[in-house]
């Protein structure tokens, strides 16, 4: 029963992500198409059709691919935020020796690929681009694991959720540090205040979905309007969303009793309308459910479904539109740099990092998976797609030339890589016991 109640949730999660991973496939397909055919002037019109609000003191006007990038992506990483805090405080990451395994991957997964890129990278132009293979994509990663169905044991769908959450945390990081720009740091002290307003209310276990839309809207225009990139203020917010419920499962349980013996009493089982009575016990079990629910769950609930189906499609398609042609101009040397970055960095710095790890007996292996099968899920790393890109448009933000050739290296590096770790894995794993 505790099993059921513990899995359930995840494999929920490992079943929206998959199909998140088929959308996204069919988005950046085509995109692709759209981009290189008779509509492709349509196709990058559409993207750079401005729009916006504005006033003689106030201007905000962006082109639909940077509200795309800057305000729906401050969403994706708003569910980011979630995720990481529910994972530090009671997930996979809750516990210092849970943690180490995924930690250790995660840190193997980012350096590695870094200094891959830099060893290989001879431009000091293209140098700017070191962040582009440090990500992965979970979404795409998770569909190919659905793929091998019960080949994979469900603690390596779990480990790599892991520490693709602490790869995120580290994106996160370095988005912050890294890819900003100049930096109104007046604008940032004036984004504090809304931030401890909601820091405070979350401390105290009150959580308001107006009070959390209308400070975060604050929050990410200061963000915006200071350098630092937007999308930071997603994560920040998510930080101050309450995890704890308002009551327990004792007061649940007995409350929950007395609704369902008031609604059993109740004589109207013939009339397609309620009562007065039973509408007033329908409140009351809103209310109930309401309270016992966690802020946090609930809202990670709700998001990930618009995050998974609609924001992460919608940027592949704004995003994954790479021209085609004769005249198309590539860096061929950052290309390739970052496709070898993704592939043999994420193999080499997952694989390496998880093994020493378990050799100094800091992190424990699990029991049910071996070595090459985390070599399979080191490859699969680096299918670092969404992020990837996302750090690219940073990195490049005004050559279009490195951008797409960017946006090459890191398609060519996530495809190789997901299908040679579907491979590895498909090759070193058997059914699960007990199916």
């Amino acid at each position: 029963m505790i099993k059921r109640i513990i899995l359930t949730p995840f494999q929920k999660f490992v079943k929206i992500e998959s199909l998140s991973g088929i959308l996204l496939f069919s988005a950046t397909l085509i995109a692709m198409i759209w981009a290189n055919s008779g509509f492709s002037e349509s196709y990058n019109s559409l993207w750079q059709y401005k729009i916006g609000i504005g006033s003689e003191t106030f201007q905000l006007t962006k082109p639909l691919i940077l509200w795309i990038n800057d305000g729906l992506m401050a969403l994706f990483f708003f569910l980011i935020g979630l995720e990481i805090k529910r994972e530090l405080l009671i997930g996979e990451l809750n516990g210092l020796r849970k943690a180490m395994f995924p930690l250790f991957a995660a840190i193997g997964g980012m350096i590695v690929p870094l200094f891959l890129f830099l060893f290989l990278n001879d431009s000091a132009q293209t140098a700017q681009g070191w962040g582009i293979p440090m990500a992965t994509d979970i979404a795409f990663s998770l569909a190919i694991l659905k793929l091998l169905g019960d080949r994979v044991p469900l603690s390596l769908k779990i480990f790599l959720t892991a520490f693709a959450i602490v790869d995120d945390l580290g994106a996160v990081m370095v988005i912050a540090i890294f890819y900003s720009g100049g930096v109104d740091w007046l604008l940032i002290l004036y984004s504090l205040i809304p931030l401890l307003i909601l820091s405070f209310l979350g401390y105290k276990g009150i959580y308001s979905k107006y009070w959390t839309i209308i400070l975060g809207v604050i929050i990410w225009v200061l963000f915006l309007k200071s350098g630092i990139h937007p999308t930071i203020a997603g994560v920040l917010v998510a930080f101050t969303v309450p995890i704890r419920q308002k009551i327990d499962m004792h007061y649940f349980k007995e409350n929950l009793s007395k609704i369902m013996a008031g609604i059993a009493q109740s004589n109207n089982e013939n009339v397609p309308v309620l009562t007065n009575e039973q509408i007033g016990h329908m409140d009351d079990l809103e209310d109930l459910t309401d309270k016992f629910t966690s802020p946090l769950q609930k809202l990670e609930h709700r998001l990930h479904g618009w995050v998974a189906y609609f924001i992460m499609p919608i940027f592949a398609l704004a995003n994954a539109g790479v021209v085609f042609g004769t005249s198309m101009e590539l860096n061929t040397s950052l290309m390739l740099n970052i496709a070898i970055a993704l592939f043999f960095g994420k193999l080499v710095g997952v694989t390496l990092l998880s093994w020493i790890g378990v050799k100094l007996k800091i992190a424990v292996l699990p029991e049910d998976i071996n070595f090459l099968q985390i070599s399979g899920i080191a490859i699969l790393a680096g299918v670092g797609f969404t992020m990837s890109i996302f750090i690219a448009n940073l990195a490049f933000a005004n050559n279009l030339i490195f951008i797409d050739s960017a946006k090459v290296g890191i398609l060519i590096g996530s495809v190789v890589s997901g299908l040679v770790g579907y491979l590895v894995l498909r090759l070193s794993g058997g059914k699960e016991k007990g199916q």
